[in-house]
């Protein structure tokens, strides 16, 4: 979280941004402590609440419209390439597309409360070719619950927890 702090202290918004669409395309970000602690950086009046959660918004989207494009472009042919060293079998595989052919825009929404889970919907929704515009509508409804809830618990109870932990001392 260091790191993080040090990012938001430089670059300000386009690092929260920058920060979420990383972390939602599979980098180690931590984005629900992320988005935990600009929600608390704002109710010390830090950062200022709209533009937090207008950032967050628009990073969560990049994250996931660009891990879509992603698998889309090449994931099929990572799959077929490269599965078995991952216990990804073409059968597993079928499986996962007839499944989320059947769930998959529930998958996608609700993906975004599921650490690790939120990070492959993307890539899963590219590679089994759901179109572009009816996934960029889960995921427009889908970010604004997911940024609103975890920035306002930042907001309003970050002050129980986050400066207990060491990383947020300094800002407390």
């Amino acid at each position: 979280m260091d790191l993080v702090l040090l990012y938001i202290s430089r670059y300000g918004y386009v690092a929260i941004s920058g920060l979420l669409a990383f972390g939602i395309i599979g980098l180690p970000v931590p984005d629900e402590m992320l988005m935990i602690l600009v929600g608390y950086l704002s109710s010390k009046h830090v950062l200022h609440l709209p533009l937090v959660w207008l950032f967050s918004y628009i990073g969560s989207l990049c994250g996931m419209t660009i891990s879509y494009w992603i698998g889309r472009s090449v994931g099929t042919t990572l799959i077929v390439r490269y599965g078995k060293w991952v216990g990804l079998s073409m059968e597993k595989y079928e499986k996962i597309q007839s499944w989320f052919h059947r769930y998959g825009r529930w998958t996608i929404f609700f993906s975004y409360f599921i650490p690790g889970v939120r990070h492959m919907a993307g890539y899963v929704s590219g590679i089994s070719n759901m179109s572009l515009r009816p996934y960029l509508m889960i995921c427009i409804s889908a970010a604004l619950l997911w940024t609103v809830v975890f920035i306002s618990i930042g907001y309003f109870a970050g002050h129980h927890f986050l400066p207990n932990l060491p990383a947020f001392k300094r800002i407390s």
